[in-house]
């Protein structure tokens, strides 16, 4: 799940927003809910009863809980904490990194994305270059005055303890492959591959085991997460459907990039089938979340927005009704991540960062 950050927004701004924009739908509720009294609170976000500021410095995205909701494993490039760029964090519930550092689970080679616990609790796998270098990979953000993506084919997916020693290798075909997510069942894994020559869906057991291709259509396919039962799977996508945007999508694939300015979700059933557009709603709608409830979905989305930011945070049901917006800031939410409990949200945002472009995490006690 790569990570806008700052930079995006930034580069959104060169883009022409959509001609008409879908308006967000309201839905009565039997209770009236009102935001918490945090001053990081907007007044009219009012499923936050209380919200707590976890980092202070750098770009910090990605928090994702163990399976006890006792800990928290994130990405960070944090320069105070002596590291050139992304590599994995551990936390636990409740502390704040504003005066120390937290633990590095990572190698500290390379570049890193997206951690997520295994059910015992007590590892984490995790997508690494460290294979094929020991420094930062480059990360070009341009070209033709695009903004653009890198994708990484030295990535693969590991295994690591909480010290951060590497258990295992998952994956080890050529190409790209990255952005592991683990079932709530504890069963399987969903990531994405460019071993098809396209970036695909994927799903292999626990122990890397039964990889089975899920997607299989043209587009960057990435971004994938089960619902709370592990029957589902929510993921953002790219599809380009004109005969330039087939062109463009195919040019930059090859050249290890991918322009992520045009994104919709996408939901199917964790073997594929089933496969529904759940947005339709222009600019980019990415880092989807299923809510534990099952039957609904937070995501981020600048679809709203004219000069390509804000981006906020938004609510739907899965059957694509109902499209609520959760935050209200200016510049930039994303990354919602529930509590296996449905008590807390983790997000990443760059409220209260001075106006700099410090990305940090926020842990929100939820309300329905």
């Amino acid at each position: 799940m790569k990570r806008l950050g700052v930079i995006l927004l930034i580069c959104f701004s060169v883009f022409s927003c959509k001609n008409e924009v879908n308006k967000t739908e309201t839905k009565p509720t039997e209770k009236k809910l009102e935001a918490g009294n945090d001053s990081l609170i907007y007044p009219e976000e009012v499923h936050f009863k209380s919200i707590r500021q976890v980092t202070f410095g750098g770009d910090n995205a990605e928090a994702y809980w163990s399976f006890d909701d006792k800990q928290l494993v994130f990405q960070s490039n944090n320069p105070a904490w002596n590291v050139g760029c992304d590599q994995m964090f551990l936390m636990d519930a409740g502390e704040i990194f504003k005066d120390k550092v937290p633990p590095m689970i990572s190698t500290g080679k390379g570049r890193t994305t997206c951690a997520y616990f295994l059910p015992d609790n007590k590892h984490i796998i995790y997508a690494s270059t460290h294979l094929k270098q020991d420094e930062c990979p480059d990360t070009p953000l341009r070209k033709n005055g695009k903004y653009i993506w890198p994708i990484y084919d030295s990535y693969d997916i590991f295994v690591a303890d909480l010290e951060g020693n590497i258990v295992k290798q998952l994956t080890n075909e050529i190409g790209y492959d990255a952005e592991p997510t683990v079932s709530p069942k504890g069963d399987k894994i969903v990531f994405t591959s460019t071993r098809s020559g396209d970036l695909e869906l994927y799903t292999m057991n626990i122990d890397g085991s039964d990889v089975k291709q899920i997607t299989n259509e043209l587009g960057y396919d990435g971004g994938a997460f089960f619902s709370p039962d592990g029957s589902q799977l929510i993921f953002r996508s790219s599809r380009p459907k004109t005969e330039q945007e087939i062109k463009d999508y195919k040019e930059l694939l090859a050249d290890g990039l991918v322009e992520p300015t045009e994104m919709e979700l996408y939901i199917c059933n964790a073997d594929g089938s089933n496969l529904r557009q759940l947005t339709d709603l222009g600019n980019a709608n990415w880092s989807p979340f299923f809510l534990p409830s099952g039957d609904k979905v937070l995501f981020s989305s600048n679809f709203e927005a004219e000069r390509g930011f804000p981006f906020n945070l938004y609510m739907i049901d899965t059957d694509g009704k109902n499209l609520k917006r959760i935050t209200h800031g200016e510049t930039f939410d994303a990354f919602p991540v529930f509590s296996n409990d449905g008590k807390y949200l983790a997000f990443s945002s760059n409220r209260n960062n001075g106006g700099g472009r410090d990305t940090n995490l926020f842990i929100a006690e939820w309300q329905d």
